[in-house]
């Protein structure tokens, strides 16, 4: 599979990570748009938000334990924003669902 998140979770493409169990991959965001910004996606290969199925969705409420103890470990107490896009008209660009989370400013209220 030529999926760039798939490479970060084995390896083959470094990252600077965050977090790591057998579900979940956490790490930096290479071009971060706030003080604050990480990643976390689940380490089976589901698409997007589109793809979500009572079969794999458990995965998805160990995905925001985990946001909310690293946004806790990152002292976002303040608040973040939890940003996932879901095709092209959502703005997708990696086929792999993932979860932004941003923090450690007052955001804009631009979204949402």
């Amino acid at each position: 599979m030529d999926c760039l998140f798939c490479k970060i979770i084995n390896g083959e493409i470094p990252s600077k990570k965050l977090y790591e169990d057998d579900l979940v991959y956490a790490f930096y965001d290479i071009n971060p748009q706030a003080p604050v910004h990480f990643l976390v996606i689940p380490k089976a290969h589901i698409e997007s938000a589109a793809a979500i199925f009572s079969e794999n969705s458990a995965v998805i409420s160990h995905i925001f334990e985990v946001i909310a103890a690293l946004s806790k470990e990152l002292a976002l107490d303040d608040g973040f924003r939890v940003v996932s896009n879901a095709g092209k008209h959502g703005a997708q660009t990696v086929k792999h669902l993932h979860f932004h989370v941003l923090g450690g400013k007052q955001l804009s209220e631009q979204i949402c």
